[in-house]
């Protein structure tokens, strides 16, 4: 901690201010991984087989029940909405399974891309504090006493480089987990989107056969 204490300290005041940033982008990086993993997520691929299964065998109301199971995953609510529809036409289907996929995507979607812009936050605070540095390192060589130039100079190169440093410190870890959790994203989206245009073509197969049946 002392060594921590330290390098804050010789910093200057814009390590507290990208301490400040990262604080935010963790808090954001643990809120994103605990939804996108734990609640938002859900084995798509058992889940669908099962609802197949049930809409083929014409047990409509059961499907719905398994989607209300899964609670906060993304897929099985716009699979719901569909279901909700299934007795109607292909236009009502669409339209139902659209409008969940509207309401769904944006709350998957949301803080995940804070962490780039987060990350060049931290950055440029970094690069600012260098350049602070410097002007202050010109200063000590110009205008401080000879006996004052070593210590002043040593002061201002700290306040550059560990401002820089910091910042990177901060900033890289944010791409990274932004990376990370975006795959995760555009995992569950891609998955909202073929399973819906399957559920969607399954639905409207079901109300034709139903149909010719009569």
């Amino acid at each position: 901690m002392g060594a921590i204490q330290q390098f804050m300290e010789e910093g200057g005041p814009f390590m507290y201010i990208i301490a400040f940033v990262g604080v935010i982008a963790l808090a954001i990086m643990i809120e994103r991984f605990i939804f996108l993993f734990f609640k938002f997520n859900i084995n798509a691929n058992a889940f669908m087989a099962q609802v197949q299964k049930l809409v083929m065998a014409n047990n409509i109301d059961r499907a719905i029940k398994l989607c209300n199971a899964a609670v906060n995953a993304a897929l099985p609510k716009v699979i719901k909405a569909g279901l909700t529809r299934a007795n109607k036409g292909e236009i009502e289907i669409h339209n139902a399974i659209e409008e969940a996929s509207l309401e769904v995507l944006p709350v998957i979607q949301k803080r995940t891309n804070s962490l780039v812009a987060l990350a060049q936050i931290a950055t440029y605070l970094g690069l600012l504090g260098t350049i602070f540095g410097m002007i202050q390192a010109f200063e000590a060589v110009a205008n401080a006493a000879p006996e004052q130039k070593a210590t002043a100079l040593a002061a201002a190169i700290s306040i550059a480089m560990n401002t820089t440093a910091f910042g990177l410190i901060v900033g890289i870890p944010c791409m990274a987990v932004h990376l990370f959790l975006s795959n995760i994203t555009n995992k569950i989206i891609q998955e909202i989107d073929q399973y819906s245009v399957k559920l969607e073509n399954l639905l409207v197969s079901r109300g034709r056969g139903t149909t010719l049946d009569k």
